[in-house]
């Protein structure tokens, strides 16, 4: 059984008080951006695709099997529950799986399996020039963006490469044109068999899977996971076909392009996704502790119940 953890009031406030400070140095400049319609292809996609907010992103949890001493306020957040008297709160983890127990199941599955294959690099991040291959300017998902070296010659990177794609939400967004040039055929339903965590949008998506598990995830691995997914944004579009050297990055710097189309481009961009990879593996074995510990501290309130 899970030794039991209590939190002060102080000591979880403060946590608290930090996870809010760090989501407001995160998110200001989008933040900002926004209050002036000014729009970031680059980042916006973090606030598009995946569906956390802000606000949402900035409500501290501490995990499953935490006590938080002197806790009325959560009482009125979904999936917690009054733990004896003095106001004590708890994540309602009987409550969270009987409500998401199958979405559990499915990210526990992935990610555990995406650590078992073998990580396939040399994809070049080609799934984005897939997604524009034969495209009119007027077709194109970023019409503000130009190409960087023009449609021709971006339809001649696709079809001069071994197009790779393992992910199915990038090849879902493959044109007509390109979906048979990809040597895989990735679905939904063999997600769980064709992760591998070279993939960049499977890094990304360690993000998504923190946002699902809700509060079993403590607040730190979500933010390390949105922090991952955004460095892993920046470079996917930097090796992307579309030129977004107007923009800056979270360094303040302005994006530099990685040619990937070149033999440099290639070298940097398998370093990149290298360090990358090891950075979602970390996360994953994060997350995972996260649900063998909410599966273990649903397990003790079952038998303390019975």
């Amino acid at each position: 059984m899970p030794a039991p953890v209590i939190l002060s009031s102080d000591e979880w406030r403060s946590r608290a008080g930090a996870h809010e400070d760090r989501v407001a140095s995160l998110t200001a400049a989008h933040l900002e951006r926004r209050s002036r319609r000014e729009p970031h292809p680059v980042e916006d996609f973090l606030w598009t695709y995946y569906s956390v907010k802000p606000a949402e992103l900035a409500k501290w949890h501490p995990g499953a099997g935490v006590c938080l001493e002197a806790a009325p306020d959560r009482l009125a957040w979904k999936h917690y529950r009054a733990v004896g008297g003095d106001d004590a709160a708890e994540v309602d983890v009987a409550g969270f799986f009987a409500r998401r127990g199958g979405t559990v199941d499915y990210v526990e599955q992935l990610l555990a399996a995406t650590l078992n294959h073998a990580p396939r690099y040399g994809c070049f991040g080609l799934h984005e020039w897939a997604m524009v291959y034969r495209m009119t300017p007027e077709q194109l998902r970023h019409t503000r963006l130009p190409l960087r070296i023009g449609h021709a010659a971006t339809d001649r990177v696709v079809e001069t490469h071994t197009i790779g794609c393992s992910h199915f939400d990038a090849y879902r967004f493959f044109t007509a044109d390109a979906a048979p040039l990809n040597a895989m055929r990735p679905t939904r339903e063999t997600q769980i068999d064709t992760e591998q965590s070279a993939c960049l949008h499977a890094g990304m998506d360690v993000y998504k899977w923190s946002a699902k598990l809700g509060p079993i995830v403590p607040g730190d691995v979500l933010l390390d996971a949105f922090v991952l997914a955004r460095d892993i944004r920046e470079v996917d579009m930097r090796a992307s076909p579309y030129n977004v050297s107007a923009f800056t990055g979270s360094d303040g710097n302005k994006l530099v392009p990685v040619a990937i189309e070149t033999p440099a481009g290639k070298r940097e961009y398998t370093t990149l996704q290298r360090g990358f990879a090891e950075r979602g593996d970390a996360l994953r074995l994060r997350v995972l502790h996260a649900i063998r510990v909410a599966r273990a501290t649903l397990a003790d309130g079952a038998a303390t119940d019975g």
